[in-house]
């Protein structure tokens, strides 16, 4: 377990990377003592056999209860808890797991805590229809829901201060403009539409869209929007209630874990399950006679390196070699599926010739020294291929057909590569060779 001392610096730099997303409710110093408490419940999580996921998500639900509910947070506190991993060897393999964990925490924190929020509201409109209007007017001016009301004829004869800072508009901007005017242009005839369906209705409804809306500055947000008409009673006339919840960051979160879900956390490469999905997409669009190409990469030597010189300087190294074969592999799509495994995917159009050329290329690419905290470390690496029919076929098993192409490779011995047929004798081709095998 690391040092009192270095767990408090890295806490100042975790709190360095997310204190400017939002309010934060607390001093610096305070944020500090919190988030270094943060690091040592996430440490023991991690030391825990088995890894006490539960305690990694409690984490997680935490940093939403200090105010941290910024899109940006969960992309920022990784990129800040990198050092984690040096931090907790041995124990360093359970780290993703755990940061995993806090993730998901954090994202059903926030989705709570929004919807309790939204049900304060319906509470209080609620007392407030059947108490006194005053009671509305509270929640009305105070909720940060965005709310208008709108007339019989749809036009806009209220907002509260919520809707009016969303829109950046005074009220007076906003008062007596049709209350399709609040979305984006380009979504506004579904929400006349919706409306005039409400208008015409004999009971009033309410319909539930989330669309688009769009500030003077040129920003553009998404809402959820409901909008309810309240059908005349007495001596009030019929209204538009139209309320809105701003979900610009709750998308931005859920885009952001998506591409954290389908992403190495270390290279930024994608991972198997985005290069499965996108196998899977190219089998399912493939034409008869379609042909896909695949190579599976494996470093030489990567062991000796993490036992020589440490995992952290393997982990620079890794991420070094994943850029120089990015470079080299453009355009085809580069993904890392494990430790230092790595597989180039070829959509159709692709022949042999094709993914020789790229196999070369990418071999001698690796065998360049490559510069890690001040070092020259010399790697080489073997490489798998399979060239085949895509239609009607499925990606574990193309993948399972490459990765015999890798450990003939590796057989032969360091800087080859193997194109991988099951119809014939297959033999290792050194790097420099051309040779097709069928």
């Amino acid at each position: 377990m690391t040092h009192n001392r270095e767990f408090a610096e890295l806490a100042r730099q975790w709190r360095i990377a997310v204190a400017d997303t939002g309010f934060v409710p607390m001093p610096m110093r305070e944020l500090d003592r919190l988030l270094t408490g943060f690091l040592f419940r996430l440490a023991a999580a991690v030391a825990t056999e088995p890894a006490d996921l539960a305690g990694a998500e409690a984490v997680g639900a935490e940093l939403v209860r200090a105010n941290l509910t910024d899109p940006q947070v969960l992309s920022r506190s990784f990129a800040a808890l990198a050092p984690l991993a040096g931090m907790l060897a041995p124990h360093s393999d359970r780290l993703m797991a755990a940061l995993g964990a806090l993730a998901r925490g954090y994202t059903e924190e926030l989705l709570a805590t929004r919807a309790r929020h939204q049900e304060m509201l319906h509470t209080a409109m609620a007392e407030a229809r059947n108490a006194a209007e005053i009671r509305f007017r509270v929640v009305f001016d105070n909720t940060a829901l965005a709310i208008g009301i709108g007339d019989a004829e749809g036009r806009l004869v209220d907002a509260n201060p919520a809707l009016t800072t969303m829109l950046r508009l005074p009220l007076t901007r906003l008062r007596d403009r049709p209350v399709a005017d609040l979305v984006h242009p380009d979504d506004r005839d579904e929400l006349r539409a919706g409306i005039a369906a409400r208008l015409a209705a004999a009971d009033g409804g309410t319909m539930r869209l989330e669309l688009r809306y769009a500030r003077e500055d040129g920003c553009v947000g998404w809402a959820a929007w409901t909008v309810t008409l309240v059908p005349e009673s007495g001596s009030r006339a019929a209204y538009l209630l139209i309320v809105g919840e701003d979900t610009t960051q709750q998308r931005a979160l859920q885009t952001e874990l998506h591409r954290q879900a389908r992403h190495d956390p270390l290279t930024g490469l994608p991972n198997r399950r985005q290069l499965i999905d996108t196998m899977a997409e190219l089998i399912e669009a493939a034409a008869p006679g379609d042909r896909i190409g695949l190579g599976f990469l494996d470093l030489d030597g990567f062991k000796a390196v993490n036992d020589t010189h440490g995992h952290g300087t393997g982990d620079r190294l890794l991420a070094a070699v994943a850029a120089r074969l990015a470079r080299h592999a453009e355009p085809e799509l580069l993904a890392r599926v494990g430790g230092d495994e790595f597989v180039v995917l070829f959509p159709p159009p692709c022949d042999v010739h094709r993914v020789s050329v790229v196999a070369e290329r990418l071999l001698e690419a690796v065998a360049e020294p490559i510069p890690v905290d001040g070092l020259l470390l010399s790697i080489s690496a073997c490489l798998g291929a399979v060239v085949t029919a895509v239609a009607g076929t499925d990606a574990e098993h193309l993948l399972d057909a490459a990765d015999t192409g890798l450990y003939r490779a590796k057989a032969a011995g360091p800087n080859r590569w193997v194109l991988h047929t099951p119809r014939a004798d297959i033999r290792p081709v050194a790097v420099s060779e051309n040779t097709i095998l069928d």
